[in-house]
């Protein structure tokens, strides 16, 4: 599997957030979760797609590090190389 890039990533992260509800308009990498009203269920489906998308596995206590949605990004930016 070739390195996913940035761009790759924020597109599967905000497409699944606005699945989740989140407000297309919103979603900036400065936004935060919770300001987007995205929950714990939330964030498990959505790690269960970076998952199924760039083979990254992200346990409990990463996902409880992710306040924003750049802190996502990074992580699995991270975790792809």
């Amino acid at each position: 599997m070739t390195q996913p890039t940035i761009d790759q990533i924020e597109k599967v992260i905000t497409d699944s957030l606005v699945t989740f509800g989140a407000d297309p308009d919103a979603i900036s990498r400065d936004a935060e979760l919770e300001a987007l009203d995205v929950d714990s269920l939330d964030l498990a489906e959505l790690s269960q797609i970076l998952e199924e998308q760039f083979g990254v596995e992200l346990t409990a206590a990463d996902v409880a590090e992710i306040k924003t949605v750049g802190d996502a990004i990074d992580l699995v930016a991270e975790r792809a190389k």
